[in-house]
């Protein structure tokens, strides 16, 4: 009987970077057919023989289905299961355990994961030197990886990376020139926390403060401002450890047309290992939040873009709402502006709590929340998606229940930069997001808004749900090469602009469920947007595509826009073996 069952096991030396769903160890039932079965149809009178052999046949059948299920529940309840994974419950067998010295990696989203058995954290300059020889030396790829905020995982490499975390002092603060140079592994936070007592501050910030300072430069990361560059223009000096040259330092005045290609080099022409930033001088700004319509935006917005330090817009889909929050210096003449809100934060948000206790006894579910008053505006938002992710209706009372919340928080906020140029993004998500040009501070384009306009139209026509919001920035320009703001003329104003898809649920067909919409959502978007405006996605967004033709049109697409003949061919010379490389940077610059 044992010869019937094959045993295959997946070997961990055939495949060296396993995923946790490859480890199942399986038994497969085999049977032998009779070359002559019995047949029950026969003329001939029933014989004791016949009824003996008969049973001896039942008998052997049984033996083998006794022994598949005994080795079936053996197999099921011999491996160990990890908590996390008890959706999984319904699969005959479960998960084998990881090698101790398998790293899982993945991107705050979690849209992005990779399993690893090299993972170098450097401590120091010469460590790091040290590091890079030995991978160059061996051809072994370890692909710089920041804090892994990024949404499309562009640090990530399965074949193995380096991280600077443990690279992450400041090295110097000049208050005269207010420069500050640092190790790149420090994260956006420390390093104002590090420089405030000096009255110094970073001129713009992105929407959240983890990032690691070399990857928010290297991915051409950008605040908001029509007067204020992305934050790769604030790097006028930098470190870069390459695998062929070994360490060497870049600026304006040493070799500047490599300064200006690596300043947003998306990690691949050297790991940046220090960046000396120009700073500003650290000030309280009146953060204010306003409610509009698109017919007071067209009408006001020339005025926005050039009166405001800082100005977003957020769109709430399928209304008419639009978010308006500026943020300036507080005068040092008039001091902050006294206002009493006519709202209090609960009052704003109880509209808010009230649909998710509604939507609750709706679909049928409990509250497994201890206190649905401690959760904040976003967390809300994400619970209330969280019921029906991709029901049009019920994502456009979500969005309504969004505008009204605003409303009710109009209103205004002092504090530092870098207390009030945050933004609460929500929780896990897809997003992308492209710049585009949006003519000059003098004179602007109206294309931004013409973007918008269009975007919603779409989004209504394809009854896609879209939840709220759609963000829009603006930046000036980068004299970066790579950076999607890149431009020539010193007037040119970009604009930003995201759209997103929460994945509020950790179950993983309506995860997938949400991806496959989200990703027709982007689809529309491009074939009947970007063209037409000259939008290129944000480098730390941007997805690349699994069908061929698809690929080989956005690599056309980003010859067009960018020097990746001279980008290549500084990636020949500073790393010849491609080690600080991903599949990502392969299929956008083969």
């Amino acid at each position: 009987m044992l010869r019937a069952l094959t045993l295959r096991r997946s070997l961990t030396s055939l495949n060296p970077h396993p995923h946790p769903h490859h480890h199942l160890k399986t038994l497969i039932p085999t049977t032998t057919i009779p070359k002559h079965p019995i047949n029950h149809t026969s003329a001939r009178p029933f014989s004791t023989a016949n009824a003996n052999a008969s049973d001896a046949e039942l008998r052997k059948y049984v033996g083998y289905a006794a022994l598949v299920l005994f080795c079936g529940a053996a197999t099921y309840y011999s491996f160990p299961f990890p908590e996390n994974a008890k959706h999984k419950k319904a699969q005959i067998f479960r998960y084998a355990p990881l090698p101790e010295d398998l790293h899982t990696v993945s991107n705050w989203s979690g849209t992005h994961e990779v399993q690893t058995r090299v993972f170098h954290q450097p401590e120091n300059l010469q460590q790091l030197e040290n590091v890079v020889k030995e991978a160059h030396d061996k051809k072994a790829r370890i692909r710089p990886v920041g804090s892994g905020l990024s949404p499309n995982g562009i640090g990530l490499s399965r074949a193995g990376m380096v991280n600077l975390a443990l690279m992450d002092r400041v090295l110097e603060v000049d208050k005269e020139t207010k420069t500050v140079r640092v190790e790149a592994g420090i994260r956006v936070q420390q390093l104002v926390d590090g420089i405030k007592d000096y009255g110094l501050t970073l001129q713009n910030f992105a929407s959240i403060r983890e990032q690691q300072i070399g990857g928010i430069v290297q991915v051409g990361a950008h605040g908001t401002g029509a007067r204020l560059p992305p934050i790769d223009e604030q790097v006028i000096s930098m470190k870069l450890v390459t695998p062929a040259k070994g360490t060497i330092e870049v600026s304006k005045e040493k070799n500047p047309e490599l300064f200006y290609l690596a300043r947003c080099g998306l990690g691949a022409l050297g790991v940046v290992a220090e960046v000396t930033i120009q700073c500003v001088e650290r000030q309280e700004l009146v953060e204010h939040t306003t409610v509009s319509n698109m017919k007071e935006i067209k009408k006001n917005h020339k005025k926005s873009l050039s009166d405001n330090k800082h100005v977003k817009y957020l769109y709430i889909p399928y209304t008419d709402t639009v978010v308006v929050v500026t943020c300036n210096p507080v005068s040092k003449w008039k001091g902050p502006p006294k206002f009493k809100p006519k709202y209090s934060t609960d009052e704003a948000i109880q509209h808010v709590r009230d649909l998710y206790r509604e939507s609750l006894q709706k679909y049928r579910k409990d509250n497994h929340e201890a206190d649905v008053n401690e959760l904040s505006f976003t967390e809300l938002r994400d619970k209330l998606l969280a019921l029906d992710p991709l029901n049009k209706d019920h994502v456009i009372k979500v969005n309504q229940a969004e505008a009204e919340f605003w409303r009710k928080s109009e209103g205004f906020r002092v504090g530092w930069s870098d207390e009030i140029l945050g933004f609460d993004c929500g929780g896990q998500q897809w997003v992308s997001e492209t710049c585009f040009p949006a003519g000059t501070l003098a004179k602007p384009s109206m294309k931004d808004l013409e973007f918008i306009e269009e975007l919603k139209q779409l989004i209504e026509k394809e009854e896609i749900p879209a939840p709220a919001p759609i963000e829009q920035r603006w930046t000036a320009r980068s004299k970066s090469a790579m950076s999607p703001a890149s431009s020539l003329e010193e007037d040119d104003i970009f604009s930003w602009v995201g759209i997103i898809m929460y994945l509020p649920t950790m179950d993983a067909r309506q995860r997938k469920e949400i991806t496959e919409e989200f990703f027709h959502y982007r689809r529309r978007t491009q074939s009947q947007l970007w063209d037409q405006y000259s939008a290129y996605e944000h480098w730390a967004k941007i997805e690349v595509p699994k069908d061929k033709e698809e690929l080989a049109a956005l690599q056309a697409r980003l010859r067009k826009r960018f020097p990746v003949d001279a980008y290549n061919k500084a990636r020949r010379e500073l790393d010849p073996n491609r080690i600080l490389s991903n599949n990502k940077l392969e299929k956008l610059f083969p």
